[in-house]
């Protein structure tokens, strides 16, 4: 799939002036769930049990994921030289575990986990373009760039199994909309709001609310309008609407009204 290596990164052109230090943490926090790749390989070949050829690319979407986090954990510790990562994603790991013993999909379907998927890569896509057009760091655009791309073309991927299984399951729209409207929700939930702990603060204790924050306010300020459109239309896609139109567009500014002001209302709180 993917062509490059981390080897492919100009590491030699790191700027330590450039560096953002609200995105670092943001860095760490995303290079231990983007390493925890494999975990998720491991449920969704549960899932997908009976369906060999898919198993092959979801371990390859897999490596693929890894590598992400080894990336990411490369600029950060060159950002920072104190950054413990194996220390951070043990804890990561020893706190959030994700349901390796399923056999069936938690979206009730292969299709619903498929919806799911298609999200999540919506999501990462979007937030890893925001930050490279917000970055003055040219190894960090870099990377981000290169991810940003993997996560576009996962998506495909994710997406191209979905619809097979649409023709096989035939759910209705409205729950795939329930699906996806259920995972975008889950960003708020304990598996990234631990994640951001582990990178940023395991030697306290573990503050739900206040990770979750701190995500929110951390992402949420890099994005913009352009960013918020292409998430809908994406969304949009995988659940089966149009993905351009009057209705996208209506919601793609609905949603970014929402984006705009949940980021000023964090921006208050802690300031």
């Amino acid at each position: 799939m993917t062509a490059w290596t981390l080897d492919d990164i100009p590491w030699a052109q790191f700027d330590a002036r450039k560096v953002d230090v609200e995105t670092l943490k943001l860095i760490k926090w995303a290079s231990l769930v983007e390493r925890n790749g494999d975990d998720y390989a491991t449920y969704l070949c549960n899932v997908f049990h009976d369906d060999p050829d898919f198993q092959v690319i979801v371990r390859e979407w897999a490596r693929e994921e890894v590598q992400h986090g080894q990336a990411f954990r490369r600029w950060a510790e060159l950002a920072d030289p104190t950054f413990d990562f194996d220390a951070a994603f043990q804890c990561f790991v020893d706190g959030y575990r994700l349901p390796l013993e399923a056999t069936t999909s938690v979206r009730g379907s292969r299709a619903g986990e498929l919806v799911a998927r298609c999200i999540v890569e919506t999501g990462t896509s979007s937030l890893y373009t925001a930050i490279k057009e917000s970055s003055d760091e040219p190894v960090l655009k870099e990377i981000c760039r290169k991810i940003a791309s993997d996560e576009l073309r996962h998506y495909k991927l994710f997406y191209t199994a979905m619809k097979r299984h649409l023709d096989a399951e035939r759910p209705s729209r409205w729950r795939r909309l329930k699906v996806a409207a259920t995972r975008m929700i889950e960003s708020e939930d304990d598996e990234l709001a631990y994640a951001y702990h582990a990178a940023n603060h395991r030697d306290e204790a573990y503050q739900r609310q206040r990770c979750i924050r701190a995500v929110a306010r951390r992402t949420y300020r890099l994005y913009r309008p352009h960013h918020v459109d292409r998430v809908v239309s994406m969304v949009f896609k995988a659940i089966g609407l149009a993905p351009q139109g009057l209705l996208q567009r209506a919601a793609a500014w609905l949603m970014w009204r929402l984006i705009a002001a949940r980021s000023r209302s964090l921006t208050r709180a802690a300031a």
